[in-house]
């Protein structure tokens, strides 16, 4: 248990700080690779759909029919799907428009005009943006994290696609905060600790949830993951995807992500 606790805040560490990387990309890129990003967000996509669907929605129904019996265990897990879309839907409702996560932003914005803007507008934006990203990535961390504890394997998944998922977050921070100060520094600092709060999240899974944790609370739990990732597939992966999509390229990486998905299922779980 101790090594899985290990693991499951490393890798948690890693998927929140890929909006770092993002920030970086923006830097040292001339403009967008949106085919990259397409397949990207397609492929992270297809992960987050199959698992939750094929696996982590199963688990959790197991854990709770075996703790609670048939029907109690079937509504119990229904009803903690649903309820974690509801966590997921509630905090996109409370996010202002001008700092959605879900805007998405190109590397050649900063670029198009050939110098910096001084606009408190554009700054605030920026630093919305990186509010938000640290809201949704908090129940991400706490996902992240139980998935390791409860089976390693389909905690790496998850980790790398959320990961993935962060990166154009990164981009979509520090585009708009470079712009408006000039400083590289700035944006990838705000960009960097926008990442922070999925960490955060594992923290506070360990220190909250930790003691409570049996196959209930680990259903429930995990009931809820497959909601939350489900949920940000459709409602931020697939649209971003699509929106910097050429020729079906999103879907053939949401196809590749659950064909990749379901290898890793049966050769390796």
């Amino acid at each position: 248990m101790a090594e899985n606790v290990l693991l499951a805040f490393g890798l948690t560490l890693f998927a929140g700080l890929a909006t770092g990387i993002g920030s970086l990309l923006a830097f040292f890129t001339s403009t967008t690779n949106t085919k990259f990003l397409s397949i990207a967000l397609g492929f992270s996509a297809g992960v987050m759909i199959y698992v939750s669907m094929i696996e982590i929605f199963v688990k959790a129904k197991d854990a709770l029919v075996g703790a609670m019996g048939v029907q109690s265990g079937n509504w119990l897990t229904v009803a903690g799907f649903f309820g974690g879309m509801l966590l997921i839907a509630m905090i996109d409702k409370f996010i202002p428009k001008a700092g959605n996560p879900h805007e998405l932003k190109k590397v050649e914005e900063m670029t198009s005009s050939g110098k910096t803007v001084k606009d408190p507008a554009l700054l605030k934006m920026g630093t919305f943006t990186a509010l938000a990203i640290a809201i949704h990535n908090f129940p991400e961390g706490i996902a992240t994290f139980t998935s390791v504890l409860q089976d390693p394997a389909l905690g790496i998944a998850i980790a790398f696609a959320i990961a993935i998922h962060n990166i154009p977050e990164g981009i979509a921070v520090s585009v708009p905060v470079y712009f408006a100060t000039g400083d590289k520094k700035k944006a990838f600092k705000l960009s960097f600790l926008s990442g922070l709060s999925e960490p955060i999240g594992a923290i506070a899974a360990y220190f909250i949830l930790m003691p409570f944790l049996n196959d209930v609370m680990f259903g429930i739990i995990f009931a809820a993951v497959a909601g939350i990732m489900v949920f940000i597939s459709l409602d931020e992966l697939l649209p971003a995807a699509k929106k910097y999509d050429e020729d079906h390229l999103s879907i053939y990486g949401l196809i590749g992500g659950m064909v990749v998905m379901a290898l890793s299922l049966l050769l390796f779980i």
